[in-house]
């Protein structure tokens, strides 16, 4: 019966041993800071939907944002906004569920064009 108890103990400490592991591997991949094309998904990636929403393209994937708003980022109708414009921005956070589950979200300037001489 002892043998049993301290087999049954030894495996459920190794799991949450792994268990932990794992979420601390997902925190440090969430943290990680990607450039990534911002943007309406519906106007500008052709997602679908009856209203703009902020997305995010990464690896050619389009994804929706929760914890920032198409809004939150000047007029999304705009010459530059994102109903009209596709631009880069700098994020942290991770995909859940098919979403993007932003953790920060920071828009970065419109490039400018290259001069000719």
């Amino acid at each position: 019966m002892t043998r049993v108890f301290l087999l049954s103990l030894g495996l459920c400490l190794s799991a949450a041993a792994a268990h932990a592991q794992q979420k601390s591997e997902a925190k440090t991949a969430a943290a990680k800071v990607q450039v990534v094309e911002a943007s309406c998904g519906k106007c500008k990636f052709g997602m679908t939907g009856d209203e703009c929403e902020l997305a995010v393209r990464i690896d050619g994937k389009a994804y929706l944002v929760d914890g920032s708003k198409i809004d939150n980022h000047g007029d999304a109708h705009a010459a530059d906004g994102f109903c009209n414009a596709i631009r880069k921005a700098e994020v942290t956070g991770s995909i859940i569920d098919g979403r993007y589950k932003a953790a920060s979200f920071k828009l970065l300037p419109p490039a400018t064009p290259a001069r000719k001489n």
